[in-house]
């Protein structure tokens, strides 16, 4: 896919602003009439020589459109935006947040909304959807398809995988029945259901064009991208929808396109209820996904790679480096081996094996099949968090820090030669950051050595610091300004 950008935000459908009004996207990417024939020709059966003789017949999703459309709704959420949000270097973002004025400088906007959707799935107000419908959000809203609205309470929100669970306090609702994305075909027909472009309750139609695919679109050091590709159309504001199979079974929740223009062009991503299913109830049991880590670099094999190292087989994924204290060390696993299956289960790619993995929590063994020195070897591994140990994680409660954050835009790491970091995207006055002399628009670089990548690493940071044995509980911070200004402070947590 030359040229073709993968485009994410399929939620956005239109921001209102305080002085203009644009309807733009953040996309990051038929029947046959049967002529001159009569009903007695129709009604034969037809026999593929590929399957048991079974009666071709149209296929029919009012079914499937009646069971899921009740359970889809309509998220719209608002954002209070400043000028340091604003120009952020990325010009998508810049385009989406605020519009060029003033000889071509983009000026600020104090308020934007946004839509994408949702999918009840318990009768007491659980709904998911993805993370990017609700990140930075001051306020959700939910619709009904009924047209009832509620306040929403994002209950938890997972980027490495792009789900959010939401939670409204409501009743008579209809949830979805999940499915098994795992019993998903190519060929197979699916339903897209949907508010694309405020469009409510919409359906569209297309078949599984493929399963675990890749299209590096997360921006998360763990993420977990094996999604169903499809050609239902989905558009702008189909973020968070469902993807339903002909029995109105959910499968997968829309994510993304691949479009050069922000709008459907014939291929769309969800994240497969495998991977839905588990995330929702690491976020409902614990705020927090319980991330199972194997510990091992990992690539797809190639015609060169299998060359260059002599292996036998182009299916799996090839085990690059092997993390000290990891699961894979301890369990056996060697840099050279490839891992061709999960508790039997092949894993021909290395968005298959992360799928995999991601299914588990730390604690869970596993038996690890892969091929070393061309001889099929099994192995048993108990899986680790990513602190090194099989604990719970807990969700860490960063709200009197007072701050937000936001990912740094690759124009910006260009221009100040960084490779990570977060940027703080709002401040409250009374929180620890402010009262420490931080600014909106600075990003975190370090905390107490800790490199930042994402949020994770500040909780990190936080955790640690908080329980530090030599009770200092300061948070170190290294970072930059959009000037080009290095600054460091020091936050006292007590």
């Amino acid at each position: 896919m030359e040229n073709k950008k993968i485009f994410y935000g399929l939620a956005i459908a239109c921001i209102s602003v305080l002085t203009s009004y644009a309807t733009v996207t953040t996309t990051k990417k038929m029947d046959s009439a049967f002529n001159n024939a009569s009903s007695d020709q129709l009604a034969v059966p037809t026999s593929f020589a590929s399957l048991p003789a079974t009666q071709a017949m149209p296929t029919d999703f009012t079914i499937a459109a009646e069971q899921s459309v009740h359970s889809v709704v309509h998220v719209k959420t608002t954002y209070k935006m400043t000028q340091a949000q604003t120009f952020s270097g990325d010009p998508f973002f810049d385009f989406f947040f605020g519009r060029p004025n003033n000889g071509g400088r983009l000026m600020p906007q104090q308020e934007q909304m946004a839509s994408g959707s949702g999918v009840i799935i318990s009768s007491d107000g659980y709904i998911v959807t993805n993370n990017h419908v609700v990140d930075r959000a001051n306020e959700v809203e939910v619709t009904l398809n009924d047209k009832r609205t509620f306040k929403a309470k994002v209950i938890g929100a997972d980027a490495s995988t792009d789900i959010a669970l939401l939670k409204i306090e409501a009743d008579s609702l209809q949830p979805i029945i999940f499915g098994n994305s795992d019993n998903l075909k190519i060929g197979e027909w699916v339903l897209a259901v949907g508010n694309p472009f405020n469009l409510t309750s919409t359906v569209t139609a297309g078949i599984v064009s493929a399963k675990a695919r890749n299209i590096n679109i997360l921006n998360s050091d763990m993420k977990i991208e094996s999604f169903i590709q499809t050609d239902a159309a989905v558009n702008p504001g189909n973020s968070g929808g469902a993807l339903v199979n002909t029995k109105g079974e959910l499968v997968g929740i829309n994510t993304a396109i691949a479009s050069q223009t922000g709008s459907y062009a014939g291929y769309s991503f969800a994240v497969p209820t495998s991977i839905v299913s588990k995330v929702v109830a690491d976020l409902k049991e614990f705020g927090v996904v319980q991330r199972a880590i194997l510990g091992v670099q990992i690539s797809d094999i190639d015609y060169k790679l299998a060359k260059e190292k002599k292996l036998t087989t182009l299916e799996g994924a090839y085990v690059g480096a092997v993390g000290e204290n990891s699961a894979a060390k301890t369990g056996g696993i060697e840099e050279g081996d490839v891992i061709v299956a999960i508790n039997n289960v092949a894993t021909k790619s290395v968005a298959q094996l992360q799928e995999q993995i991601g299914r588990y929590r730390p604690g869970d063994k596993i038996e690890v099949t892969l091929i070393r020195d061309n001889k099929t070897k099994k192995l048993v591994v108990e899986l680790k968090n990513r602190a090194g140990n099989t604990g719970v994680v807990k969700a860490v409660d960063l709200s009197h820090l007072g701050a937000k954050f936001s990912a740094v835009s690759d124009q910006f790491k260009y221009k100040f030669r960084i490779k990570n970091g977060l940027q703080i995207s709002q401040l409250d006055k009374n929180g620890k950051f402010a009262k420490s002399g931080l600014k909106e628009g600075f990003v975190i670089l370090k905390i107490n050595n800790i490199t930042i990548v994402n949020q994770e690493d500040i909780e990190r940071a936080y955790n640690e610091a908080l329980n530090n044995e030599a009770n200092e509980k300061v948070l170190f911070i290294t970072g930059i300004y959009n000037n080009g200004q290095v600054a460091y402070y020091a936050v006292n947590l007590e």
